[in-house]
Parts: structure tokens; sequence; C-alpha cells
């Protein structure tokens, strides 16, 4: 198979910096033009989405741990009235 036929495949690895530099600079500048700059993801933005996802997560495991410790009280006090129940004498 020669190295300049039409079915070579091109990566990150067989270009130069320069040139992976000067194709992502273009899309960049694409983006901007075609979302506008307000709606442009940056990394301060995904970044305070990260920070928004983890307050969230955090959020559903707290809820989820007082609802393991409701139903364990319950559960607990559940049983401390069986045994009550069971400890009185029968008449």
């Amino acid at each position: 198979m020669s190295a300049n036929g039409p079915n070579q495949n091109l990566g990150l690895t067989t270009i130069s910096r320069t040139v992976a530099s000067l194709a992502v600079g273009a899309v960049h500048t694409l983006e901007r033009a075609a979302a506008g700059d307000g709606r442009t993801r940056t990394a301060r933005g995904n970044a305070w989405e990260a920070v928004c996802a983890d307050r969230a997560r955090a959020a559903q495991r707290r809820e989820l741990e007082r609802l393991v410790a409701e139903l364990t009280a319950a559960r607990a006090a559940a049983r401390h009235r069986r045994d009550a129940r069971e400890a009185q004498p029968v008449r």
C-alpha cells in the first residue's frame, strides 16, 4: 500500500502542530461567527456547569441520606413498639 494513496488516513499524529492549531482556530472563529460571542462555550461556562452539576449531585445525595435516615428511624420505632407489645403480659 502506498503512503500517498487516496485511502491514506490522517490523524493528529501525522499532521504538524501548526496545521492542527490553524484548524482549531478556524473552527473556533466559525463557531463564534455562527453562534455569536454570547453563545460560544467557554472554559468558564463549562466550569460553572460542572459546579452546578456537582451541587445537584450533592443535593440528591443529601436527600437520599435523609430518606434512608428517616426510614431507618421509622423501622427502629416500629421494632420498639412491637417489642413493647410482645413484652406486655397477656390478660
